[in-house]
């Protein structure tokens, strides 16, 4: 086990070196010039003093001499100063922010984990019924539903029209915090999140578990007299689970693009909110430091997805 998650970790680091190397090129291939992030439109600055600044930031250099400058201070923790917020380094500012994003995404996850699967296991022990149609059909729409859309309708039905969640933020303005104000925000944004992965889930679940249900091993069972309930807990779920915990651990990549929009339109103070913000200004340090410790973060959680999937399954061998 050791050597297998010392050898995913290696693989991991190569992936966040291949996507910053991807992420480095695409800011350059942008239009425009990198030089006007950091120009006052208001106060236009003379050809010399341009020249300067270009010299100072090392814009002049070639490509691969840029980035590996930028990589040789990322890899001491170093990740350079934002561009609108002047003398604020980029790492505390991405910190601050990583904890509310892994705060709404836990939260979305969860419910779409709960849900998800106790709809798939409804939906196969219910196969064909009206009840296994309504699900099916209820993820199906989900699985179609882009996040801004759930996230613009949601916030528009039940945050202005119906008004049984605030608009917007992690906590209400001026008042101290409290739990109780922490979950009112956070319910209504990670249920918009969780829609699509429950869909999924529920999906693969009902599949996994109606193939399972097929096996020789839960024939026998029922056929000793195991009551119905045992026989899908206690022999069926557990190995219909495996498909969806490698599901779940892949979409882990999906759901920080759903955050983003769902921090956008609900004006919630982590990752996404600030990447977008980032994007909008060129703020092109605070893009590059954002985009790698998503990225870093999204390999962990697939690591700790294999671990967990070899824990389920004693027959597979982590060689």
């Amino acid at each position: 086990m050791i050597s297998f998650i010392a050898r995913r970790l290696a693989i991991g680091a190569l992936m966040v070196l291949a996507l910053s190397v991807l992420v480095f090129i695409l800011l350059r291939l942008a239009p425009g010039d990198p030089i006007d992030a950091y120009v006052n439109p208001a106060s236009p600055l003379s050809p010399d003093a341009m020249q300067a600044l270009r010299d100072r930031l090392g814009l002049d250099a070639p490509l691969p001499v840029q980035y590996f400058g930028w990589l040789r201070a990322a890899v001491t923790g170093d990740l350079g100063f934002s561009i609108q917020r002047v003398g604020v380094p980029v790492l505390p500012l991405v910190m601050e922010r990583i904890g509310p994003t892994l705060l709404l995404m836990a939260a979305g996850l969860a419910i779409a984990i709960v849900v998800g699967i106790s709809a798939g296991i409804i939906s196969a022990v219910r196969r064909n019924s009206p009840t296994d149609i309504g699900f099916s059909v209820l993820a199906f729409v989900g699985i179609s539903s882009p996040a801004f859309l759930t996230a613009l309708l949601g916030l528009y039905f039940f945050s202005v029209q119906l008004r049984w969640a605030p608009s917007g933020g992690m906590l209400t303005p001026g008042a101290g915090f409290s739990l109780g104000d922490l979950l009112a925000h956070l319910v209504l944004p990670a249920c918009l999140l969780s829609i699509g992965h429950a869909a999924l889930i529920m999906r693969y679940m009902r599949a996994s578990l109606l193939e399972v249900l097929n096996q020789e091993y839960v024939r026998t069972a029922r056929a000793k007299g195991v009551r119905e309930f045992f026989v899908i807990v206690k022999h069926a779920v557990r190995n219909a689970l495996l498909p969806v915990i490698t599901l779940i651990g892949s979409t882990i990549g999906i759901a920080v693009g759903g955050a983003i929009f769902i921090e956008s339109v609900f004006n919630w103070p982590g990752m996404g909110l600030l990447l977008v913000n980032a994007v909008e200004t060129r703020d092109y340090p605070v893009i590059m430091g954002a985009t790698l410790v998503i990225g870093a973060t999204v390999i962990v959680v697939n690591l700790l997805t294999d671990i967990t999937y070899a824990a389920v399954d004693p027959r597979i061998q982590v060689a």
